[in-house]
């Protein structure tokens, strides 16, 4: 693993994805990895940590959660604009090769048989909290944060430094049609307290 991931307390696991960063899902289930792209994801409880993402029943990452109960969430980066496009519009039921396509490297967590994707700036490893009817009515699914780690170049002591880090490290927005914002300069409520 590389040396720059660190392990984030679970308790502090909701500020990876608090600031609404597009996401990169990932699953395994008998031998088969997906990674797919996903806007709406947010953080739903503290203790247990826990978050909500939506998956939609075309989805063969869908299928893979469901199977498994398990799948990681990841925060990519601007310098994986293109990878984080391309595995949100492939799919893997028609294109077998989607990931190598798309330019996907995974990796491995010792006690979490899941694919992690290289190069993010954070991972959540989740255990999927059963929610049939939230599940087949609105494809939300909940999962209980088990794991967490973020990059310390951007992520460190509990907080995100986009504004001293390489803004090739900043998260990705998406709009729609292909059309991303990074997320921009950090404001600070204290400054303006102080004036």
């Amino acid at each position: 693993m590389n040396s720059h991931i660190v392990a984030v307390p679970l308790d502090k696991a909701f500020r990876l994805i608090n600031h609404g960063p597009t996401v990169l899902v990932s699953a395994r289930y008998a031998g088969i990895d997906n990674v797919m792209a996903a806007s709406w994801a947010c953080a739903l409880d503290y203790a247990p940590p826990k978050l909500t993402v939506v998956l939609d029943k075309t989805a063969k990452t869908r299928e893979l959660v469901e199977n498994s109960g398990h799948f990681v969430i990841q925060v990519p980066t601007v310098a994986q604009l293109n990878l984080t496009y391309q595995v949100g519009h492939r799919s893997l039921s028609q294109q077998p090769e989607k990931l190598a396509r798309s330019g996907v490297e995974v990796f491995g967590i010792d006690g979490h048989d899941q694919p992690f994707v290289a190069g993010c700036s954070a991972w959540l490893a989740c255990r999927l909290i059963l929610e049939p009817h939230n599940q087949d009515c609105y494809d939300l699914f909940i999962g209980e944060i088990v794991g967490a780690w973020a990059d310390n170049r951007v992520f460190s002591d509990g907080h995100w430094n986009f504004e001293t880090a390489d803004p090739a490290w900043r998260s990705l927005h998406y709009i729609a049609g292909g059309h991303f914002y990074a997320i921009g300069e950090a404001t600070d409520v204290r400054a303006q307290l102080e004036d």
